[in-house]
Order: structure tokens, then sequence, then C-alpha cells
């Protein structure tokens, strides 16, 4: 398999190392092309047409989202290369999207090359630019969540998740229709990815606070949800619930 790719990265060092690296540890990669700039970047990307862009999160004159607005109607994998930030990490995750943190470690980067390989194989139907260009749009309660399943991926959205629990090296989600699913990640994970109204109550669950019924005292006490189903509270988990729900019990 050859896969036609672009670099946009405003720094030309990063954009060397970057081809080395490819050239030497990812030999499917086939470069047509480079960019510094979104404003470079859009034309470039809408005249070769690649497959895959290595598209650098901060740019001057915008950022990686505007090159993907601008190529909504183009379908092609990005790999994104960032330094840490917080809330363009956690977009990336929500949004199942492949990334790699600056400075580029080798082993990752061959690492998401071979995921946009096997999806390219697959030729899955999720497009996560799409996903991901939606939930930077929205505010955090309304955005949506790609969940990785053995049949490949489903997209739901963070409102309708009632609740989370650990199951060993998997989380159960309970849904708002009352649908489950069981997602091969710790809870862990997602208690990182989700915000507020998401609260952790036990080192085993996570709840949405728009689904709490009632609470009721105890040493850590225990929720009444919505559909019926009471939750342990964890006595160490009891403050920040409360503190969530703006509660002064």
């Amino acid at each position: 398999m050859s896969i036609e790719a672009v670099i946009i990265d405003d720094e030309a060092i990063a954009r060397d190392v970057l081809c080395g690296y490819l050239e030497r540890y990812c030999p499917t990669v086939k470069l047509i092309g480079q960019a510094s700039d979104i404003r470079e970047a859009i034309p470039l990307i809408k005249e070769k047409s690649p497959r895959l862009v290595f598209l650098d999160v901060e740019m001057p004159y915008g950022n990686a989202f505007d090159v993907l607005e601008a190529c909504a109607g183009m379908s092609f994998e990005t790999i994104f290369i960032t330094a840490y930030a917080e809330y363009s990490i956690r977009a990336l995750n929500m949004s199942a999207a492949y990334y790699i943190l600056k400075p580029i470690d080798i082993s990752e980067l061959i690492r998401a090359v071979a995921k946009v390989e096997e999806s390219l194989r697959e030729k899955e139907s999720l497009n996560r630019n799409r996903v991901l260009l939606e939930n930077i749009r929205l505010q955090p309660a309304h955005q949506q969540i790609v969940l990785p399943t053995m049949q490949g991926f489903d997209v739901v959205k963070t409102n309708d998740i009632v609740r989370l629990h650990a199951k060993g090296n998997f989380t159960e989600l309970v849904m708002a229709d009352h649908s489950k699913k069981l997602i091969c990640k710790f809870l862990k994970y997602f208690d990182d990815l989700l915000t507020a109204p998401f609260v952790r109550v036990h080192r085993s669950s996570i709840v949405h606070t728009g689904y709490i019924k009632s609470y009721h005292k105890g040493t850590g006490g225990y929720l009444t949800m919505s559909d019926g189903t009471e939750v342990e509270v964890s006595s160490s988990y009891k403050d920040q619930l409360l503190k969530s729900l703006g509660a002064g019990i």
C-alpha cells in the first residue's frame, strides 16, 4: 500500500525531521507536498487530494480546525501533530483522532501511521474529521464521543450517557435509552476525557449529573438515578459530587 501524504507545519525543522522519519521508518507513506501555514495548506490539499495529512494543530493565520473546515468536502485521514494542550488533546481523543506530540517520538509515529493504514484497508466509514469539527463547535454537554467496539466504532452524544461503570479492563456505558455498551477502555480513560456534567462518584463509577434524581446521605451516601438505579458514592468522592451539584450538604 502506498499512502500519498502532505505535511502542514509552520516549523521548517519540524517538517524536515518528520520527512526524515517517514522516509526511514514509514516506507508506505509517499510525500507529495508541504505547507507552512493554512494559506498554503488549503490550496495544497485541494490540489493534491492526499489520502493522509500530517497537520500541526497551532499555526500562523489559523489552526488545524480551520484547515479541516475549509476542506470539509474532502475525504482524507489526518494525523495531528501538537505540543501538549489540554483542550486540543481532549477534543482529539473524543473524536478518536490520530495524533502525536511534539517532539515527535518515532514509535508513536509508526503506530499512528499503522492505524491509518489499517483504517484505509478496512475503508472505515467513520469520519473522524467531521466528528472533531462538530465537537469544536458544540458545548461539552452536546458533544459526541467515538467509542471503539469489536465491530468498529460507535459515535454517541455525551448527553445520552447516563452513567459509566468499571468492569475489569472494560467500561460499561449505560445510555438514556437503557441500552448498554461495553468498551475496551479503563474507567480512568473516560474520567480524563469527560468534563462536567460528568462527575466521578466512586472508583468504579462516573455519572451524568443531569440524570441524578436524588442523593441520600451517609458516609459517602448513594445516588438514585433517573432510571431508578442506585449508585454508591464513596466518601473520597463525596465532596467533589456535592460541589458539582452546587450543594452544601
